[in-house]
């Protein structure tokens, strides 16, 4: 018996409807398998920011392999800076604070700017200030220049009164790598504490 053509075109909308439910289903999972929203600016897969080859405050030489299982984030500053790297080392340490005990996986890393009058023992002082974890790097002088071009890093001395009481402009901002050592976020200056801890916890929980 002939299906009549009213019950065919039934059963082709029928089948287009549940097609569309397919689709309508297929994009409710693409939804939840959206990434982690962050607060930083994701940059992961950058082609800048891939690390550096330094030496810390105690005479040791450093890459980001030495941290790897941690999450990572560099400051460039200098530790005469009168508010922006003070402010920014405070709230590195208050994430630390705020992890618990996912704290021990973090890592605060500060890239000194002015070679000139931050030595060794002036950077270990400093960074004991924030967290006696925390190191300060080393690049000297000559150096500098292309690791602040590779991180794409601004800074420009500023003249003082004297030769020594001079000033650093440069950047704010702040680079997190993920425990396998890959770039992910930009931290913007200002961001606080809390939010950028939140990036933490999504980074060491696979994010």
């Amino acid at each position: 018996m002939k299906t009549p053509a009213l019950n065919r075109r039934t059963l082709i909308a029928a089948a287009g409807s549940a097609a569309l439910l397919g689709l309508a289903a297929c994009g409710d999972k693409a939804e939840t398998a959206k990434p982690a929203a962050f607060a930083g600016i994701d940059i992961t897969g950058a082609d800048y920011a891939k690390g550096f080859s330094l030496v810390d405050h105690n005479g040791q030489p450093r890459t980001l392999d030495d941290f790897k299982g941690k999450v990572v984030v560099v400051f460039f500053g200098f530790t005469q800076c009168p508010d922006v790297c003070p402010t920014s080392m405070s709230e590195l340490a208050e994430v630390k604070q705020i992890l618990g005990a996912d704290g021990d996986r973090f890592q605060g890393i500060f890239i000194s700017i002015d070679p000139e009058r931050d030595t060794p023992e002036i950077m270990k002082q400093y960074m004991a200030a924030f967290d006696p974890s925390f190191l300060a790097l080393y690049a000297a002088p000559d150096a500098l220049p292309e690791l602040a071009k590779s991180y794409k890093i601004y800074y420009k001395k500023v003249n003082g009164p004297t030769p020594t009481s001079y000033s650093m402009d440069h950047s704010a901002g702040s680079y997190v790598y993920d425990p396998q050592g890959r770039i992910r976020l930009y931290n913007r200056y200002g961001t606080g504490a809390g939010p950028l801890a939140a990036d933490v916890k999504k980074l060491l929980d696979g994010a």
